[in-house]
């Protein structure tokens, strides 16, 4: 089991965030002109692990492949877009309009070491699909104590030449 280390700000930031897209789905979305609100889209995604790979699986319908932009920053996969309204401003003929329009953006803090060059993207059928592979598993040096000035052994290090002191 892996000691990893609590960042109590990373937290609270996390927290804000999820927050910040709760309370932004009520207060956010604008009225039309009928003093009903604009739905606000956020497209459904699943996250699962497949062998050595994570792999992010995102729903988005009705949009094509240069409408998507994933990026990577700071360990943060971003995923957003934008899906335009399909139907002309009409007065008439329209009894019931449910499917939101509208930018979104989805970000994933990912594990650290993870390699940039390596995330792969595809796009099928309103699936965008990206796979992540799992950071190599750091393993722990053990370090020997010099007693009496008898040279120490570091296991695990590669042994080309003389031992270092």
């Amino acid at each position: 089991m892996a000691l990893i280390r609590w960042e109590p700000a990373r937290e609270l930031h996390t927290i804000q965030q999820e927050m910040n897209r709760l309370f932004g789905t009520f207060f956010d979305a604008p009225a039309n002109g009928e003093g009903a609100v604009a739905r606000r889209w956020i497209p459904a995604m699943d996250l699962v692990e497949e062998g050595e790979d994570f792999v992010l699986r995102a729903d988005l319908p009705g949009l094509s492949q240069d409408q998507v932009k994933v990026e990577l920053e700071d360990d943060v996969l971003t995923i957003s877009g934008e899906r335009g309204s399909e139907h002309e401003d009409r007065s008439d003929g329209y009894y019931r309009l449910e499917r939101a329009t509208g930018s979104f953006s989805r970000s994933l803090t990912l594990p650290e070491g993870v390699e940039p060059d390596s995330i792969e993207a595809s796009f099928e059928q309103g699936v965008l699909t990206v796979r992540i592979p799992k950071p190599a598993q750091r393993k722990p040096q053990r370090v020997a104590i010099n007693v009496g000035g008898t040279a120490p052994v570091i296991e695990g290090a590669a042994t080309g030449g003389e031992p270092r002191s």
